[in-house]
């Protein structure tokens, strides 16, 4: 699909096949703005009619709360070639609410058309890289993996992952997460392994025989046995190559609690193990985290926290009609004081 829907025409014109996709956009139809709010097409057209498609505008996004911005690549792709001017505050930076966080110069024409599009992706990415941001700055100098793409569709999996390393995260699970920022992706094992294996200490010699030296030994301890007792006879099974144990106790056993943590830390140093670290995973919050790090927490996995985090409502304004400042009511027209901005396109 290389054409762009700038008409009711194209829009009636538009096929879908419901039969043989699944149902989110391809990059495809992204680029052709079928993921547009029907008035913007509207708007083009009329515009079109009026002979002022090509008026040049400057508009303004700006967010309802502050966090943390994500999303801005994206954007830039997706505008690349449009012949806009685009500023924005680089990924990763903090904002206040009602910060602009991206300005947009240009033929309304050449844009218009992306506005639901291009909200949608700095607002859902902000949102998760605010959220991301809030576990790292609990946790400290120790590791935060996302573990949240199960949480998502995996549509937007890579996008929330990716989102959630830009927020602070050390890593992501999820393949295309990881690659989208340069890295590998960072992962254990599931119940899965152990259930169909059968036994715990069988499981941490297959993996450590089958796996390359590089990928850490972390082995999950809550499958079978009381959490202390298999963090026990992993350790003596793999000994020095043992990094970690991984501890992801259900909520029907009470899930992981900094007591379970201690105790756990407390009979791995007893018995000489010292070296082996505590990765804890299953519903942790930045509340959570103070307690199971004092309690002995090396590393936190992060899952449906940063999944579930609501977008970041973003609002795009006109500010400037052919250099004429403009502004519904409640606003102030023209452009907003915005220093910290960067040219990105």
């Amino acid at each position: 699909m290389g054409m762009e829907l700038r008409s009711l025409a194209d829009v009636a014109a538009f096929r879908v096949d419901q039969t043989q996709r699944f149902h989110s956009a391809t990059h495809e139809e992204i680029a052709a703005g079928a993921t547009a709010d029907i008035y913007f097409v509207k708007t083009l057209q009329v515009l079109r009619h009026l002979g002022l498609e090509e008026k040049r505008v400057t508009a303004e996004i700006f967010p309802r709360r502050g966090g943390v911005l994500a999303g801005v690549e994206e954007v830039r792709q997706l505008l690349e070639g449009k012949g806009v001017e685009v500023w924005a505050l680089p990924e990763g930076a903090e904002f206040g609410p009602k910060e602009v966080v991206m300005r947009i110069e240009g033929p309304y024409g050449r844009f218009g058309l992306y506005e639901t599009a291009l909200l949608g992706m700095l607002a859902s990415a902000t949102g998760w890289a605010t959220a991301a941001r809030e576990v790292k700055d609990a946790a400290g100098d120790k590791p935060v993996v996302c573990f949240g793409a199960r949480h998502v569709h995996p549509a937007v999996a890579s996008v929330m992952e990716r989102a959630a390393m830009i927020g602070g995260a050390d890593g992501a699970a999820s393949i295309l997460g990881a690659k989208l920022l340069g890295r590998e992706p960072v992962g254990t094992m599931p119940h899965a392994l152990f259930l169909i294996v059968g036994d715990s200490v069988e499981v941490a010699r297959a993996y450590d025989a089958a796996m390359p030296p590089e990928s850490p030994r972390t082995v999950l301890v809550d499958t079978f046995k009381d959490e202390a007792e298999e963090s026990l006879r992993v350790a003596a099974a793999l000994g020095d190559k043992l990094e970690a144990v991984r501890l992801d106790t259900p909520g029907e056993r009470g899930g992981v609690t900094p007591a379970l943590v201690a105790e756990v830390r407390a009979r791995l140093d007893l018995a000489g193990y010292g070296h082996v670290k505590i990765m804890v995973s299953g519903g942790i919050t930045p509340e959570r985290i103070p307690e199971l790090s004092a309690a002995g927490a090396d590393m936190f996995g992060v899952g449906s926290y940063i999944s579930r985090a609501a977008p970041i409502d973003m609002t795009m304004d006109i500010k400037e009609v052919e250099g004429r400042p403009v502004a519904k009511r409640g606003r102030i027209p023209g452009r907003t004081p915005a220093e910290r901005l960067e040219r990105v396109l």
